[in-house]
């Protein structure tokens, strides 16, 4: 890879991490300080606003691009690609069986029961099925995953492994929830910083990286998204909350993650970043 090349990646990955996280840190440490609960006036604004930071710094980002006429970054998997989206429906269905999996190996253990209850009053509280499910769709993996897939993984990409760049990419994404348990009314309050469930929560984080960059080399963006969604949904439906069944998620999750990562070697699909040559001579603006 050419230094320009590198270079380049550098600076629009730092402009990502400087827009991404000031964007989030400002709104939701303001909502800490007007400590109400997160989903009540006047703490909702900025706290569904700050969760939109990664988005934010995708869209400065491409627009940074588009007018210094920079090309896409080899690794960005383009929209126009359209058979490869089948992927996306597969990769949400293992994303939600990760953590059916573990409920059902929590309860056979002798773990909490698994229980639709809360997940009832959650759909109830949201004004039914179809409010329930965009809401879920919207505040985590729209307003997320065009930033952390779509515009860090690929930058990532151009100069370390997929397993390196997932790895860092969640260290990335552990420090952007910090802010959360601070917040009234969070799952990540209730939680506590210091606490199994805090730790285990934050550690998920670190597989979930892996599958949707995984997710995001089969399809695209589309993709991580719907392992974003799949999880997050299947997590408050089926009310994961208890430390033994977070634990239970986070080691199917990384079993999942590191089979499909050796499942990309044994077909010889090299994880070492290459040069493409549409990174020099792809000037047509187009989407990345």
């Amino acid at each position: 890879m050419t230094t320009t090349t590198s270079a380049r990646h550098h600076d629009g990955l730092t402009t990502f991490w400087i827009v991404t996280f000031a964007w989030t840190f400002a709104f939701w440490i303001f909502a800490i300080t007007l400590d109400e609960p997160a989903m009540t006036s006047p703490t909702l604004v900025p706290y569904l606003l700050g969760g939109f930071g990664p988005a934010i710094g995708a869209i400065v980002v491409r627009i940074r691009r588009h007018r210094r006429r920079q090309p896409i970054p080899a690794h960005t998997v383009r929209l126009r690609l359209r058979p490869r989206l089948f992927w996306a429906l597969p990769m949400l269905a293992l994303a939600s069986g990760t953590v059916l999996a573990a409920a059902l190996l929590a309860e056979f253990l002798g773990g909490p029961a698994m229980s639709l209850t809360e997940g009832r009053e959650l759909i109830a509280t949201a004004g039914g099925t179809v409010p329930f499910l965009i809401s879920m769709l919207v505040g985590g993996p729209l307003a997320e995953e065009p930033g952390w897939r779509g515009t860090a993984y690929p930058r990532l990409r151009a100069s370390m492994s997929r397993l390196r760049a997932g790895l860092l990419l969640g260290a990335a994404w552990a420090v952007w929830h910090l802010p959360l348990f601070f917040i009234n009314g969070t799952l990540q309050s209730e939680f506590g910083l210091l606490s199994w469930s805090g730790l285990l929560f934050t550690l998920s984080v670190f597989p979930m990286a892996l599958l949707t960059g995984y997710a995001y080399e089969l399809a695209g963006v589309a993709a991580s998204v719907a392992v974003h969604f799949g999880v997050n949904t299947t997590i408050a439906l089926l009310t994961v909350k208890a430390p033994a069944a977070q634990a239970l998620v986070l080691a199917v999750q990384i079993i999942a993650a590191a089979a499909l990562l050796a499942s990309q070697r044994s077909r010889g699909q090299d994880p070492r970043p290459a040069l493409d040559h549409r990174e020099m001579i792809d000037l047509r603006p187009t989407r990345g």
